[in-house]
């Protein structure tokens, strides 16, 4: 261990107190780590095998616990169909078969567990070993397969290369190749060279491993037993998502009001604010339906309460809300205060629900409210206890819940959460008492699980809706999901595509980002072309972290202001084709947004495509890149007639919008919240006909809530168009359900290329023939459309280019993180969100193990919005940035302004002649310190919490372990 501390003595006008560390970074093979550290976590393994042993001896006789942990064990796994004809599970042996734990991703476990007849065999048999207490399975596939799924990942969108651990983390400004986020899905989607598809679940609750770093091989490992099962190979990539729905279950029927566009910051601190936020929107004629209120409502923190000041009528509230057509959701966190004499923690300490530590004592962890205790959604009586305050809670006019820091995320701790050895007293059904590592991963789906039911009891006649951070395969039945605490920035916007892909490549399709970036402060240009693109996410919420500039559509100028209201004007008038989709995603499990390849799965072009997605056989296509607008773009499209169109509004901070020949698609009017459309709303269908004159399409409607649907009471159309003779004639070739077809207009947009259309007129539900018109007067018809379409983008006033905080001293605000990467380090830091890093990557081992917080010796990296030390601003400029400076290492000087004369000084350097090393040296320089300017206080206050050690080696003991 080296450490060195330097101290100077203040002196007027040009004072520094310097306290410099160079915590050592040993490397995992280093022979002489702290021995205190080193003793402790080889007590915590020991303890942890210990543990282990318990849990398999609890199921297993010891014969079996032997087959199931030899060294020495490995061979081909046993398989059985289950489920339907294609689909086949796997154990290492009939032993394993009987010992697995309950399924918590199936939504019928008898379903995973007995047997069907069925006349096929499986194609790919996984082999396995059981080595060193893990069970390693591993399924080869021929060359040219290409990987996918993985649930909510960050990166690329071809996983193949890549490596994931399923572990529910609090991962905050996580980056492209951080190995576990919010929540966790042990399934890969196998798409082969073919164009036929195979998904592949490792069905564990525990830690798993997802190895594809070796091309066509799929690796999974996790503590045995747990089975795998196949689905497929199929026809296509949407056959295997259909199988898959059968075991796991489809998305839930949510609200139509909650596919709007939703808006949301941490936090709208009074009920006034919210208010006038929601009345904003109106007068802008800007579309939104729903408006979050974060955690600040609260009193104190505690949930199923209001803060009396602020949001003293949470019911009148909501009564104006409702009247300009807004629905209000609600957060509500795991974490119970621990406090006598407040009723959530007495009536649950009454009806015994919280968590236990091993001793049997409830378990106490710092969250936002300071200690609290935590519901144990094992259990059915935990979770009757959760439903009934959240029934009780929306008679205050609560629209929807948020479900947040369910991983459970747990302050002031590396791990970031709940010890492992805590214990959970789980229904039988769903395995028993078990301690955290089991169920660690399932902990908020099961308290989604429980929001869900509970807002089910408040009023059956309206379809609840849940939104969750931490979630499991299988969660999607109970709730959407974002995709966590980003960053304002370009690489975060086009990881988000990848990202709601991948959760709907893994049974999730109700998914999407923080538009704009959570983290830090977007730019006009930025924000405009992550709402026009997220505008077509099938979920679309706009939130930003407390302490940054204000991100709502207006706040960004005039031009912004046009492009938001414009994709959101699209969004809406798309929403009848959306919620026909989430439909059929619903009662058919077939996917919503997809990836371009699902277009054309043999096309090998199409598998990496990370800047566009179809949205059933519509494709939207955009710009990833700042200086580069989608006007500009040569999109690759894939085989087939591919007719572009748009509403009149093309923008180059838009994206390019696609019809697949041989579709049609239904749209509406473009209203300012759902509640303002009615049925009588003219219809219009667009239609773009394939190689033989024909297209077809789909049109669902009902009440938008409620489950009469599930009775009849609704009304599916089915549309054909058909070429005959130089007449198209548009016609309903069939209808589902008992609603009357509304007396309405109906308006066909015949695609005929490069934007141009032809208009027709007629009734809804009656035949409508349009006259084609001559080659000569065809081609008129699209040079008119492309003049128009020119003129348009050039009449346009574009986004400006606008990047905040030019710094004093010559020094700027960067507004994208910087990366310094020497040796064993490789690391990320962002100066516009307190000059912290961010990632932390250790290069020969590639752990990464800073994504939130570090808390050592009174020191502190945390990458959350709040810098403990006091009186630090949010924002450190970039004095000096030297890539190999003086030959001798990597180096950035951070500085920021922390008031009363004061500036905080960050060196962070990897020494070039020692790369095991990361030395963070921090200076406090008093530029202008003199009576009155509070600098020698500040001075002494944040020199007292300036400690920080890390020990790479220790907590890559502690890694090796754990994953």
């Amino acid at each position: 261990m080296e450490m060195s501390v330097g101290l100077s003595n203040s002196v007027k006008g040009g004072a520094v107190l310097k306290l410099s560390f160079c915590p050592l970074a040993f490397s995992r093979f280093n022979p002489s780590p702290p021995s205190s550290t080193s003793k402790f976590l080889f007590r915590k393994k020991s303890y942890s095998k210990k543990l282990t042993g318990r849990r398999l001896i609890s199921k297993m006789t010891d014969s079996e616990v032997k087959a199931a942990t030899s060294d020495s064990t490995a061979g081909k796994m046993i398989f059985q169909p289950i489920l339907e004809d294609g689909v086949f599970r796997f154990d290492c042996s009939a032993n394993d078969r009987e010992a697995v734990y309950p399924s918590l991703s199936f939504i019928n476990n008898k379903s995973r567990d007995v047997p069907v007849m069925s006349n096929k065999t499986p194609s790919y048999i996984p082999s396995f070993e059981c080595r060193l207490g893990q069970q390693i399975v591993k399924l080869e596939f021929p060359a040219g397969t290409s990987f996918y799924g993985t649930g909510e990942v960050s990166g690329q969108l071809e996983r193949t290369g890549k490596r994931v651990f399923t572990w529910n983390t609090d991962a905050w400004g996580y980056g492209p190749e951080t190995t576990s986020l919010y929540q966790s899905h042990p399934w890969v989607l196998a798409v082969l060279p073919n164009g036929e598809a195979l998904g592949i679940l490792a069905d564990t609750t525990r830690r798993c491993e997802i190895d594809l770093r070796t091309e066509c091989r799929i690796q999974f490992i996790s503590l045995p037993s747990f089975p795998v099962i196949t689905f497929g190979p199929f026809s296509s990539p949407t056959a295997v998502l259909v199988s898959l729905s059968h075991a796991i279950g489809t998305v839930l029927m949510g609200p139509k009001w909650s596919l709007g566009y939703h808006q949301c910051r941490w936090s709208y601190d009074s009920q006034e604010r919210v208010l006038e936020i929601s009345r904003k929107f109106r007068e802008k004629g800007i579309p939104c339906d729903v408006i979050w209120m974060d955690i600040d409502y609260m009193d104190g923190f505690r949930c199923f309460t209001f803060d009396k000041e602020r949001f003293p009528d949470p019911k009148s509230l909501v009564k104006d809300l409702h009247n300009i057509g807004f629905k209000a959701i609600w957060m509500l966190d795991p974490g119970i205060k621990h406090e006598e004499g407040y009723f959530v923690y007495d009536s649950g300490s009454k009806h015994d629900v919280w968590i236990q530590k091993a001793d049997g004592k409830p378990f106490v962890g710092d969250v936002w409210p300071g200690p609290c205790v935590f519901p144990d959604f094992t259990q059915s009586k935990a979770r009757a206890w959760w439903a009934n305050l959240v029934k009780d809670f929306i008679s205050n006019g609560v629209d929807g819940i948020w479900n947040d820091m369910n991983e459970p995320a747990i302050f002031k701790t590396v791990t970031k959460t709940m010890p492992e050895s805590n214990i959970h007293r789980g229904d039988h059904e769903l395995g028993g008492c078990q301690n955290h590592a089991h169920y660690h991963n399932v902990y908020g789906m099961l308290m989604a699980r429980s929001t869900y039911e509970g807002m089910g009891l408040a009023d059956r006649r309206k379809r609840p809706f849940v939104l969750t951070r931490a979630g499991f395969i299988g969660s999607q039945r109970y709730a959407a999901t974002w995709t966590g605490d980003n960053l304002s920035n370009w690489e975060h916007l086009q990881m988000s595509i990848s990202m709601m892909l991948q959760l709907g490549l893994s049974g999730q399709p109700l998914s999407g980002p923080d538009i704009g970036g959570f983290a830090g402060n977007a730019t006009p240009k930025l924000f405009g072309r992550w709402l026009g693109f997220g505008a077509m996410f099938p979920f679309c919420r706009g939130h930003s972290e407390t302490g940054t500039i204000d991100h709502e559509p207006w706040s960004f100028g005039k031009e912004c202001e046009e492009v938001c209201r414009l994709a959101l004007k699209r969004r809406y008038r798309l929403i009848p084709h959306i919620y026909t989709l989430f439909y059929m995603a619903h009662t058919r499990g077939t996917p919503v947004a997809t990836p371009a390849f699902f277009a054309d799965p043999k096309d090998p072009n199409l598998r990496t495509l990370e800047s566009c997605f179809l949205l059933g056989p519509l494709l939207v296509y955009s710009s990833i890149m700042p200086d580069l607008g989608s006007d500009k773009l040569q999109p690759l499209l894939p085989k087939g007639i591919w007719l572009s169109f748009d509403f009149d509004d093309s923008q180059p901070d838009l994206p390019a919008l696609y019809l697949q020949g041989g579709y049609v698609i239904p749209f509406g009017p473009p209203h300012q919240h759902v509640g303002e459309s009615n049925p009588s709303d003219d219809l219009t269908l667009i239609v773009a006909l394939d190689e033989h004159g024909k297209a077809k399409g789909s049109l669902f409607e009902d009440d938008g809530d409620g489950y009469g649907f599930t009775e009849g009471e609704y009304l599916l159309t089915h549309y054909v168009a058909e070429l005959e003779s130089s007449v198209v004639t548009v016609k309903v070739s069939k209808t589902e359900g008992l609603w009357k077809r509304p007396n309405r207009r109906l308006h066909i947009q015949l695609l005929i290329g490069e934007g141009a259309m032809i208009d027709a007129w007629g009734n809804d539900g009656e035949d409508l023939q349009i006259e084609m018109p001559s080659e000569i007067e065809v081609s008129k018809l699209i040079s008119s459309s492309k003049e128009h379409h020119r003129l348009r983008l050039e009449s346009i006033k574009h986004i400006p280019d606008v990047e905040d905080g030019s710094g004093h001293k010559g020094g700027e605000l960067s507004r994208t993180p910087i990366e310094l990467a020497n040796g064993d380090w490789s690391l990320k830091i962002v100066p516009w969100i307190g000059g912290r890093i961010i990632s932390m990557v250790h290069l020969p081992s590639g752990s990464q193990w800073l994504h939130s917080r570090v808390e050592i010796y009174g020191y502190e990296e945390y990458s959350g919005m709040e810098y403990r030390s006091a009186g630090c601003t949010e924002e450190y400029n970039v004095m000096q940035r030297d890539l190999e400076h003086a030959g001798e290492e990597e180096s950035v000087l951070l500085e920021g302004d922390i008031g009363g004369g004061l500036v905080l000084q960050r060196q962070i350097t990897i020494p070039k002649d020692n790369p095991k090393i990361l030395r963070i040296e921090s200076s406090i320089l008093a530029r202008k310190v003199g009576a009155g300017s509070g600098g020698f206080s500040r001075l002494f206050s944040i020199f007292t919490s300036t400690f920080f050690f890390l020990f790479h080696f220790s907590f890559r003991l502690l890694f090796d372990y754990l994953v």
